[in-house]
């Protein structure tokens, strides 16, 4: 029986971890892709591929979405990749760190519906913190948990 290597697939238009994406999965020897539009300047190195697309709105959605699958893990913050990825069985981190699950992203898809309805109405509503050296930290932690437990898992 033959394991897939698993891999790093990130949306990283606004990706605000790629520096700890890269130096963790170095530590695990796991390859990562950056997928970004070509508005945004992202230069390779040693274990990290970039993949520049168009512009259009979901390009960057559709390019990992047709990429990814089982055993693959996919850093982003947009739900509806996040949704994709799901169903095609990677593991889903957020840029903070959470993990999405199959429990949790219907009610985050849920939540972003409601507010979105809220400022088309005139509503205002809050966006994202700042992220912080904990956030940051937090990320890297979860991901080295996400890429022990495969390395475990896949010891024969």
């Amino acid at each position: 029986m033959t394991t897939k290597v698993p891999r790093i697939v990130v949306d990283a238009d606004a990706c605000p971890v790629k520096r700890e994406i890269a130096d963790t999965a170095r530590a695990f020897s796991v390859p990562v892709l950056l997928v970004a539009s070509y508005d945004h300047r992202l230069e390779p190195e040693p274990g990290v591929e970039v993949k520049q697309v168009d512009r259009s709105d979901q390009s960057v959605d559709l390019y990992i979405s047709n990429l990814v699958g089982p055993g693959d893990i996919v850093v982003t913050q947009d739900f509806g990749l996040a949704t994709v990825a799901l169903a095609k069985r990677a593991v889903v981190l957020s840029n903070r760190g959470q993990r999405y699950t199959d429990g949790t992203i219907d009610f985050l898809m849920e939540r972003r519906h409601e507010q979105a309805k809220t400022r088309r109405g005139g509503g205002r509503t809050k966006g994202p913190k700042a992220m912080t050296a904990e956030d940051r930290g937090r990320f890297q932690q979860k991901l080295t948990k996400v890429l022990a437990g495969m390395q475990e898992n896949s010891e024969p």
